[in-house]
């Protein structure tokens, strides 16, 4: 006999294990989305102000992203806004100072993000140093770098045709022009697609979760659990690579100094969109929704002239609330 599906488990099915995780960060999301477009309405409701906010979700987009496949692990990456600033500068660096043609410039910038990546996996696994440290230690690493090959001075692409097109044009808006959403947008839809797909079907998925839920079983089932750990901070760095393209496309510059703070929304957007910070647990999908959170939330802060003071304040209660609740969470299982 054939028992009725009860509307949460069928919710559960359709979400994927964190359903109520996803379905309360994508509440959060339309509250917010309903708050301030009732205290500004003739501010936050038009369109360039809503595709202002995909554009900003981006970069916040895609480096959480980067970071949801780490913090998966229990592993942790403070380097992920600065890496995506030395990415931005190496290509500068290939495209306007050395020459390269557009796609083998892009090329090369994400290859650097995912050496960079790999150096990070490379000092957590064989040299044994806590990724909090190894990251931090590549954040400035990466910072200082950035600001010696550039000498402290923006690299401009102002000359390189086509490459302020990667964030800002719209193949949408050619096709639909009342729909003019940014080439970024979608580039940031395309990645977390795939990414998904990285995730859920693929070994580096499989050992990502298996790494984060049990590292020593993992390691006794006879799995070189340094080389995987190593292949996730490389694949995650090469995602970095991709935001530090976003934007220096939207900058139409690189700026050296640029980046710093990024990690903390990114981290923002991972664990509100359900990621475990001890690991073992995480969906892109939850993810993004978590992208949207902080950025709509920036951008209403904003629209309503709190000061950048306060904005920091409260991400940061944000950050400690999120964490909190993911504490919870894990009592509660």
């Amino acid at each position: 006999m054939t028992q009725a599906t009860s509307p949460s488990s069928w919710l559960a099915r359709f979400f994927g294990a964190q359903a109520r995780q996803k379905l309360l960060a994508f509440a959060s999301l339309i509250a917010l989305i309903v708050v301030f477009s009732v205290l500004k309405p003739e501010a936050f409701m038009t369109q360039d102000n809503l595709i202002g906010i995909l554009q900003s979700t981006t970069v916040i987009g895609v480096l959480a992203i980067a970071s949801t496949f780490v913090i998966i692990t229990s592993g942790i990456d403070l380097s992920v806004g600065v890496l995506m600033t030395f990415c931005a500068v190496m290509a500068g660096v290939f495209i306007v100072n050395l020459g390269f043609p557009l796609p083998l410039g892009i090329a090369c910038a994400l290859a650097m993000g995912a050496l960079s990546g790999c150096v990070s996996g490379l000092v957590i696994t064989k040299l044994k140093v806590p990724p909090f440290i190894a990251t931090l230690g590549m954040m400035m690493l990466l910072k200082g770098l950035s600001l010696l090959i550039t000498q402290t001075r923006p690299i401009y692409f102002s000359d390189v045709e086509g490459f302020d097109q990667i964030s800002l044009g719209s193949l949408i808006g050619d096709v639909f022009p009342s729909l003019p959403i940014p080439n970024g947008v979608l580039i940031m839809f395309v990645v977390a697609v795939v990414c998904a797909v990285v995730l859920n079907k693929t070994a580096l998925g499989r050992y990502t979760f298996a790494l984060g839920s049990n590292e020593e079983a993992v390691r006794l089932s006879g799995v070189n659990v340094d080389r995987w750990k190593v292949i996730i901070y490389t694949f995650a760095g090469g995602i970095c690579g991709i935001s530090g393209l976003l934007i220096a496309s939207r900058l139409n510059s690189a700026q050296p100094a640029l980046g710093q703070g990024y990690e903390l929304d990114a981290i923002a957007a991972v664990v509100i969109g359900g990621t475990s910070l001890s690991g073992g647990v995480g969906t892109i999908l939850g993810t993004i929704i978590g992208a949207f959170i902080m950025s709509v939330l920036i951008n209403g802060l904003r629209i309503m002239s709190v000061a950048q003071e306060w904005q920091m304040v409260l991400t940061g209660l944000i950050i400690i609330l999120a964490v909190y609740t993911d504490n919870l969470r894990r009592r509660q299982n």
